[in-house]
């Protein structure tokens, strides 16, 4: 049986156990390296094996919407993709009774595949009247694996340049599926955020994109850019602040429509409701945002 802890927040937590965690996270150090540097700030019951489980996500009870939710009708389907993987693997959300052709959204995942969490997203973006779908970049390595960690390791064994074609090719098949309005928008979290600032400077017709803490594209390829921007970047998640003036420079300066916000008081992945660096305010806030701009952009 798993140990269980009450729900916690970031504010529970030493700042330098959440820099740990977040460098486990992101490939810097391994479950060794965390537990080893994290037991200076284990206290009483709480053990550093403790503190990477009260950090690491609790699927079951941050779900908000069930698979079999009657409000969707909710399936996984496969897709050509020559230019990638071959085959596109994907979780496809469409609400159960749709009237008239629909905006469609692809939701990136971060960097362990589709895991529970982003199904429950897609979910979500499918009850606000979106069809949504949801690919697995892990598909050609067997899929999602059921566990975080084994998906942390299976994710650096990928081919970036055929899973960055298998996300084209995900964004064309949302252009023609049926029930949709041919309008494509894209929201990725973390390494999606980053396949959300890629997409947009590959796409011409894509209609909005929104990355939640993602990597900003190549800044040479910005001018490529045609959609509208949303980017959401948390204050604390210095790394990939620090790279956003350099973006949003490189947005103003090709004439891109684009809104950009760093959430004060918040920890990289603050959107994320199945662990403590979830933010309630700031979650809420950014989501109505990324709403406002796909349905004033898509619809």
């Amino acid at each position: 049986m798993s140990q269980e802890f009450p729900k916690q927040s970031a504010k529970d937590f030493h700042p330098e156990v959440l820099q740990l965690f977040d460098q486990y996270v992101h490939g810097g150090i391994d479950r060794r390296g965390f537990l080893s540097s994290a037991g200076k700030y284990a206290a009483g019951a709480m053990t550093a094996e403790g503190l990477l489980l009260a950090l690491s996500p609790n699927f079951a009870q941050a779900q908000q919407i069930k698979p079999d939710d009657a409000r969707i009708i909710a399936s996984y389907v496969e897709y050509p993709s020559p230019n990638g993987y071959g085959t596109l693997r994907g979780y496809l959300v469409k609400p159960a009774n749709a009237k008239g052709p629909l905006p469609t959204v692809l939701v990136v995942h971060e960097n362990r595949g589709l895991n529970p969490h982003i199904e429950d997203v897609a979910r979500r973006v499918a009850l606000d009247n979106f069809i949504a779908f949801a690919p697995d970049a892990l598909f050609p390595l067997g899929g999602y694996p059921g566990t975080e960690d084994k998906a942390r390791e299976l994710f650096p064994k990928l081919d970036q340049a055929k899973t960055r074609e298998d996300f084209l090719t995900a964004a064309g098949v949302l252009k023609t599926i049926a029930g949709g309005n041919g309008k494509v928008g894209v929201v990725g979290f973390c390494y999606g955020g980053a396949i959300a600032n890629f997409l947009a400077t590959k796409i011409p017709d894509l209609s909005a994109a929104v990355p939640y803490y993602g990597g900003a594209p190549a800044l040479d390829a910005v001018a490529n850019i045609k959609a509208e921007v949303l980017v959401h970047h948390a204050s604390k998640d210095e790394r990939l602040v620090a790279g956003w003036p350099k973006y949003e420079e490189a947005l103003k300066a090709a004439g891109v429509k684009y809104q950009g916000f760093v959430y004060e008081g918040v920890e990289h992945g603050f959107n994320n409701d199945t662990t403590p660096r979830f933010d309630q305010a700031a979650a809420k806030l950014s989501w109505q945002r990324t709403l406002d701009l796909f349905n004033r952009t898509l619809r």
